[in-house]
Parts: C-alpha cells; sequence; structure tokens
C-alpha cells in the first residue's frame, strides 16, 4: 500500500543513493574547474568571493594559506561527499512527500510517472531557472561587496521559480476538464514562462568576472555544476519511481488471488 511513510522512506534511500552517484560526478567533473580557478586566485587574480552563489548550488567553498582550518584535499573529498549525500538525502526525503502529495493528482499519471514529474519539475524550478539567470561562479570570480544584494537576488529568482511551477501545475489541473490536459498544460506552462522571464527581465543582471580570467574555465566551472545538480535530481527521480514502482507491483500482485477468489 502506498502511504506518505513509504514514499517518504523510499526518498531517503533514493536521495542516499542520488547522493553517492552525485559525488562521483562532481569528484571527476566538478572539481578540476574549481581547483583551477584557486590556482588563478592564488596567482595574484582579484579578491574573490569564495562564498559565492556558486557555493550554495555545489554546497562548497575553499579556504587556503596559513588561516586555512581546513585542507583542500579533505574538502575536495570527504567534505564534498559529506555534503552532497547529506544534502541528497534530504532532498530525497523532501521529493518523497512531494511525490506522495501529487501521486494521483497529476491526471492520469501512475506512481512512477508522478515521481519522475516531481523530480523533473524540482530540478527546473529550484536550479535551473536560476542557474540562467544567475549561474554560479568559481574561486577568482565575484565582488565581495555584492554578495548580500546578489545573494538576495538570487533567492527571489528561486521563490518565484517555485512558485510559478506549483501555480502553473495547479491551474493545469484546473483547465484540464474544460480545455483537455494538452491545451491545458500548454495555457499553465505559457503563463509560468512568460512570468519568469519577466521576473528575470525585472532583476538586476550581475557581470563580475575580471578581465583576464579564462572564459573556458569559467564555461567549465558552470557546465559542471550544471552536470553535478542534473545528475542528482535525475538519479532521485529515478531511483525513487523504481523503488515506488516495486511496491505498486507487489500491491497489484497481492490483489490478484484476492479478485480471483471473489470472482
Amino acid at each position: 500500500m502506498l502511504t506518505a511513510r513509504t514514499f517518504l522512506v523510499r526518498g531517503l534511500l533514493a536521495g542516499l543513493i542520488a547522493g553517492i552517484v552525485t559525488f562521483g560526478v562532481a569528484y571527476v567533473i566538478g572539481e578540476p574547474p574549481v581547483d583551477a580557478a584557486i590556482a588563478i586566485e592564488e596567482a595574484g587574480s582579484p579578491a574573490a568571493d569564495s562564498h559565492d552563489m556558486a557555493g550554495m548550488t555545489q554546497g562548497e567553498g575553499h579556504s587556503h594559506g596559513d588561516e586555512a582550518e581546513v585542507s583542500r584535499s579533505t574538502q575536495s573529498t570527504w567534505g564534498l561527499a559529506t555534503a552532497t549525500i547529506l544534502f541528497g538525502v534530504a532532498l530525497g526525503g523532501i521529493a518523497g512527500l512531494a511525490a506522495a502529495f501529487a501521486c494521483g493528482r497529476l491526471g492520469r499519471l501512475g506512481p512512477r510517472a508522478s515521481c519522475v514529474v516531481v523530480a523533473a519539475t524540482g530540478f527546473v524550478a529550484i536550479y535551473l531557472v536560476p542557474f540562467l539567470k544567475y549561474p554560479p561562479n568559481p574561486p577568482a570570480v565575484g565582488n565581495p561587496d555584492t554578495i548580500g544584494p546578489r545573494t538576495a537576488w538570487y533567492f527571489g529568482m528561486l521563490a518565484v521559480s517555485v512558485v510559478v511551477a506549483v501555480a502553473a501545475i495547479v491551474l493545469a489541473r484546473r483547465l484540464a476538464p474544460r480545455l483537455g490536459s494538452w491545451h491545458a498544460g500548454l495555457a499553465a506552462g505559457g503563463g509560468a514562462l512568460a512570468i519568469v522571464l519577466a521576473t528575470a527581465w525585472l532583476l538586476p543582471t550581475v557581470d563580475e568576472v575580471p578581465a583576464g580570467f579564462p572564459a573556458d574555465l569559467l564555461w567549465q566551472f558552470r557546465m559542471s555544476s550544471l552536470a553535478v545538480q542534473f545528475t542528482l535530481w535525475a538519479v532521485l527521480g529515478i531511483a525513487l519511481a523504481s523503488m515506488i514502482g516495486v511496491v505498486t507491483d507487489r500491491t497489484a500482485q497481492a490483489a490478484r488471488p484476492l479478485t480471483g477468489a471473489a470472482a
């Protein structure tokens, strides 16, 4: 039987799996650009904002020199693993509860598909939309004096994105009986896109990349950040859908003998 507890437990397990896989991806493709940026910073680049939005999205900062409390090697291994796994588990629990709420409320979508839709919506609303307006920056990029306003703008974009995504789903459900699922989805999605684009246009644009910073390194860092987050949400959605599918199949198989006996 599918209960909120079933979704929560499977969500936590799926988040654990996603966190472990994400750590591997972050270590292989995410850490080299960070190391390269730190090398540029230590070589005499403009002052870095090491706790920039990149730190929020990838869960890591950096320390170096005599004042370092945690070595860079520890940050990129055990520190990174701890951050990604704990974040994955927490995110998995939230996604599990969200999938439990969404199950049966997304038209004809079954439990598996509901889990996938929740994960895909979460990736787009929580990460991709804010990323497109305020992409993360590596060390040696960013002005420490503007971190307050930049953080507020980032979370403002994030809040609008999440609220609009939820509102679009609710609107699509209400319009479906009159317009049909396809046209209701298009109408709700178009309205959501318009609001998000308007918000992105109204919010200030941030461009604090110092002159001379390698463009290819900036691109690699941002693409690796995107890949890490995509991995997290994709593995979470697939793992959760698979686990919930096993429960659904077992429940259906257990109900068949009872149905046959009743007949």
